[in-house]
């Protein structure tokens, strides 16, 4: 005699119904509260974050552009990206609400490509910075922004690495850069990033194309120390010393003669006459190996050296020439950006 079997929860709700098994109930409460989660993030920080259009005046014509930001005071300071701002010569603002206002510029910084620019409008929801250092790969990134000009889009993805490192439009390198899969487009620049509390955790700046799914944002923890500048004095301050350099490999031999805990350094190809390179007798030629007797080993680490702190304070930078190694006493000076080139 054949015996048949039948599911139990079949059984137990009649013929012709089935009952989803415990994984299929499990995966939709997943979903559910996955969609839940994005959909409550994007109710609470929509009503901060704009649109924002600008006319740019150029020398051989007129432009227009269009980017995102984000209500950072209730009395109207706007973060968005350097280069969403940067050359504007008028700029408005639309909120979620869809009233517009015209806005102007108070700082800044295309080395961090962030910039401040401030509204005067009633009611404004300021976002929640939140702090960047706690964010996890693999924990959900939300983005609202203004893509190819569609106001309000919402999009949701992970966190998918931490700790990468950009170039600015100025060539200066970014770090600290939050990469995720959260689809971001023309437009989106300048726009939030949050962690699933509703916190901004970065501020949307750049994709790879034509790859898909590799995107980038501003760690918040940056975006709040430039901001505050900006407000503050309406410009970021660097030091500079007047060289410039590429990176280079140092010969083994030289390496374990002098003892050095590099083994590549920056070659010095150029140095500004009248510069604090040139005032420390710093040549071309000369494989910058530390500063303040702190390892060298490329230029872009010597620039994340050269902050605010070391504007006009004597230091010791160490050099190969040849075969010796020497120390020379150099004073920073203010780094100016050169507008010409802009």
């Amino acid at each position: 005699m054949k015996t048949s079997f039948e599911p139990i929860n079949n059984r137990l709700n009649g013929p012709g119904i089935t009952m989803p098994t415990t994984a299929g109930i499990q995966d939709d409460a997943l979903l559910d509260g996955y969609s839940r989660t994005v959909a409550a993030v994007a109710a609470q920080v929509s009503p901060s974050v704009v649109n924002i259009r600008v006319q740019h005046q150029r020398k051989d014509a007129n432009g227009e552009g269009s980017g995102s930001g984000f209500v950072i005071t209730p009395d109207g300071f706007i973060l968005t990206n350097s280069h969403v701002v940067h050359g504007a010569k008028a700029m408005m603002v639309t909120l979620a609400d869809g009233h517009s206002y015209p806005a102007w510029l108070i700082g800044d910084d295309p080395d961090s490509d962030l910039a401040v620019i401030r509204i005067d409008a009633p009611g404004l929801v300021p976002v929640r910075l939140g702090d960047s250092q706690s964010v996890r790969v693999g924990q959900i990134a939300i983005a609202i922004g203004s893509p190819y000009g569609f106001q309000q889009t919402v999009t949701a993805g992970v966190v998918s690495a931490l700790g990468r490192s950009i170039r600015a439009q100025s060539g200066r390198l970014v770090d600290n850069i939050i990469q995720t899969d959260a689809a971001l487009n023309p437009g989106n620049s300048g726009g939030p990033l949050m962690n699933s509390r509703g916190e901004v955790i970065g501020v949307n700046t750049a994709v790879i194309l034509p790859a898909q799914g590799i995107c980038f944002a501003i760690a918040s923890n940056t975006a709040e120390f430039v901001a505050a500048w900006l407000i503050k004095d309406g410009r970021i301050r660097r030091s500079w010393i007047g060289v410039a350099g590429q990176n280079v490999p140092i010969h083994t031999r030289v390496v374990r003669f002098h003892r050095l805990p590099v083994n590549e350094g920056v070659l010095i190809v150029g140095v500004e006459p009248g510069s604090p390179a040139a005032d420390a007798d710093l040549r071309n030629g000369d494989i910058l190996v530390a500063f303040k007797g702190e390892p060298v080993a490329s230029i872009d680490q010597f620039q994340r050296k050269l902050v605010a702190g070391e504007i006009g304070v004597k230091s010791l930078v160490t050099v190969l020439r040849q075969t010796e190694k020497l120390d020379r006493v150099i004073t920073p000076a203010e780094w100016q950006r050169d507008l010409s080139r802009n």
